[in-house]
């Protein structure tokens, strides 16, 4: 059986979707979280994307990430795999520096994937310096959206092996936002 992978036009209401979101979250966890940002391609504006909210709380320290995740299943969010996010290239190798939470919306809910990572590690830079690069960079985010496109027109066993196609492209565009934010003096 196929997954099918939908890729929308972009929705000049995401920033907004996920402010309300992001108030919603921030009742849920209160101060278990050190900051929410939108991330992914519904916060880059004018890129095409699955409708579906990336968003990542940032905690403190590993402990709060089981803290804040259970905060957000009590509420009826559904933890999901997986438990880390892919190394990259050149970064900390380290186990811990990948380690993260995804939780998604309750039933009926508008669709998010909530990433729960931990303050200065890697994934968690990561995510913010590719949003900001993206954005900074309307061709490259431009390009990426086509390759989005005609990677969800490829059969798929799982949302996974989609997002496993994705990963070493995201790579190539992260490794260049490294030296954009050098020179410019990007901080997250």
């Amino acid at each position: 059986m196929s997954s099918s992978i939908t890729i929308v036009r972009p929705d000049p209401t995401w920033a907004a979707q996920f402010e309300k979101t992001a108030e919603a979250v921030r009742r849920i966890v209160g101060d278990t979280v050190i900051r929410i940002d939108h991330i992914g391609s519904t916060a880059v504006p004018g890129l095409a994307s699955k409708d579906v909210l990336d968003i990542q709380a940032t905690v403190a320290g590993e402990p709060q990430l089981d803290d804040a995740a259970q905060l957000l299943v009590g509420a009826d969010w559904e933890l999901r795999p997986p438990r880390r996010d892919h190394p990259v290239p050149g970064l900390p190798p380290e186990e811990l520096q990948w380690v993260k939470r995804l939780v998604v919306e309750p039933m009926y809910r508008r669709r998010v994937n909530l990433h729960i990572r931990v303050e200065g590690h890697a994934n968690q830079r990561y995510a913010l310096l590719f949003r900001d690069y993206l954005r900074a960079h309307p061709d490259t985010a431009a390009a990426y959206g086509d390759f989005k496109q005609r990677a969800a027109a490829l059969p798929f066993d799982n949302v996974g092996d989609y997002a496993d196609l994705k990963d070493p492209v995201c790579d190539l565009i992260y490794l260049p936002a490294e030296e954009w934010a050098a020179r410019t003096g990007w901080k997250p």
